[in-house]
């Protein structure tokens, strides 16, 4: 009986085998009945739907595929960035668009099931400067005089947008420093280098400056950076002791950083504290005279009181020189959070310069290679040595840019940086160059707008900042009308204390 069960079973079993279970008609999954590979899949996680940059942006592609074994990409054109050929199944790649413009991206993958494509679309919008300009619908407005009004000091150098209420500063002001004294009769344009006042303008049009601080420890300023206190520090270029004084936002004059060795202050950048490096203050240096090599950077290692902790040297070798009026040397610092990355801007070599990772730069970290060695100006692309050289980089050089002098930070990471046109006597359509420059982007200049039309060599100071609706809003200091100009929306005044 045991015998005959088993045998039952056995043979049973030897027919589902031969027969195959489930029915016969499941098709291909079981034993003898051949086999079916997954469709591939691949999608794209970056850029999202209706995404666009500004022109001078890189953005990332992100992509993700499954069942496949290779993938190939394609551009729609070739202006919409390098994304060609072999590239992973899953992975990403930065892309630097040379045009605005729509582009897509495709990538196909390729399994044992089949191929199958994505595709993902980007927008990329006119520069910030051309969507800036006049004929877009906007207008360059003067928001007011920076004569000051107790002394007459004008020739607006420096300028900033206040980060704080405070003292006599209220949050959103534009403050300026002059570098000129009065006018006289011998003197119409007063004499360069003599000023030393700083004044605040309320950010509407038809504003009137009120003063905030004089004093000689101000002889010639020329730069000015906040701190999170409403706290000025300014670089005095003329000043013979004292040259980087710190300003109280109550107008009082300090020399925190006078056992500091300086030379012509001719830049100053503010860093605030993050987890891993304390706040900072950048200084740059411009010796005056014969064309020279003294040209340097310093950093100011702040504590949580704003109180000196060290002082470095980070950059020497620049090319600096000449005298109030046409002064040669590093300019324009403008710090870059996202990347840690200070921008100076090389006037004698018509030159911008990063230097990434700059918190961690060491003392001389990086040296400028044969700058003002028996050369006139202007002199050579910068070269770099010393141990931080690899930090050093020269994103933009040579045309348009005509003896730069300032700069400031814009919304998309691009930097607007403004020419000095030293030793250009002739109104051309080359000279008051407000000039867009991407960090990123091969042959770095990406945009330019001509915002004064009269005496070359008459744009300073420049601020950038955003308004409440995200607008992008320029402000720059125009020494053809002695007034902060505002590129962008502007609003009205409103009357009140100090032209509000």
């Amino acid at each position: 009986m045991r015998v005959s069960n088993w045998g039952k079973v056995t043979s049973g079993l030897f027919v589902c085998v031969l027969a195959g279970c489930g029915g016969g008609h499941g098709g291909g999954s079981g034993y003898g009945g051949g086999s079916t590979n997954p469709a591939p899949t691949v999608s794209f996680s970056q850029p999202g739907a209706a995404a666009a940059i500004n022109f001078g942006q890189a953005t990332t592609l992100t992509w993700t595929s499954a069942y496949t074994t290779s993938c190939t990409a394609t551009t729609s054109t070739a202006a919409g960035g390098a994304f060609t050929g072999t590239q992973m199944t899953s992975g990403s790649a930065t892309v630097v668009p040379t045009a605005a413009g729509s582009y897509t991206y495709t990538l196909s993958c390729t399994g044992t099931g089949g191929t199958k494509s994505a595709s993902a679309s980007l927008t990329v919008t006119p520069n910030v400067l051309n969507a800036l300009a006049p004929a877009a619908g906007t207008a360059i407005a003067s928001v007011g005089s920076t004569l000051d009004p107790t002394n007459g000091d004008q020739n607006p150098y420096g300028l900033v947008v206040a980060p704080a209420t405070a003292g006599l500063i209220t949050k959103g002001d534009l403050v300026v420093c002059n570098f000129n004294n009065a006018s006289t009769t011998a003197n119409p344009g007063g004499v360069q280098g003599t000023g030393t006042t700083i004044i605040g303008l309320h950010p509407a049009a038809g504003s009137k400056p009120y003063p905030i601080a004089q004093s000689p420890d101000l002889l010639g300023c020329n730069a000015l950076t906040m701190l999170p206190d409403d706290s000025i520090s300014a670089s005095a270029w003329s000043a013979a002791q004292n040259p980087n004084p710190l300003v109280s936002a109550s107008g009082v004059v300090g020399t925190p950083f006078s056992s500091d060795t300086f030379a012509g202050p001719w830049g100053e950048a503010y860093v605030a504290a993050t987890a891993t490096q304390p706040a900072a203050i950048y200084v740059s240096n411009a010796p005056g005279g014969t064309t020279n090599a003294g040209g340097t950077i310093d950093r100011i290692t702040l504590d949580a009181n704003n109180a000196q902790t060290a002082f470095t040297e980070i950059l020497t070798g620049i090319c600096s020189g000449g005298v109030a009026g046409s002064v040669f040397g590093p300019a324009g610092l403008t710090y870059d959070p996202a990347s840690d990355t200070l921008y100076v801007v090389a006037t004698s070599s018509n030159s911008v310069i990063a230097l990434a990772g700059v918190s961690s730069i060491p003392k001389d970290g990086v040296v400028v290679n044969g700058q003002c060695a028996g050369a006139t100006t202007p002199t050579p692309v910068p070269t770099f040595s010393g141990p931080s050289m690899a930090s050093a980089k020269v994103v933009a050089h040579g045309a348009p840019l005509s003896t730069p002098l300032s700069a400031a930070l814009l919304k998309n990471g691009d930097l607007v940086v403004g020419n000095a046109d030293i030793g250009v006597t002739t109104a051309s359509t080359t000279t008051n160059l407000l000039i867009e420059v991407s960090p990123v982007l091969p042959g770095a200049f990406v945009g330019q707008l001509q915002i004064d039309t009269g005496t070359p060599g008459a744009i300073f100071g420049i601020a950038a900042t955003v308004d409440a609706a995200g607008n992008q809003i320029i402000y720059f200091n125009n020494d053809n009308n002695t007034a902060v100009m505002q590129l962008g929306p502007v609003t009205s005044s409103a009357g009140g204390p100090g032209g509000y």
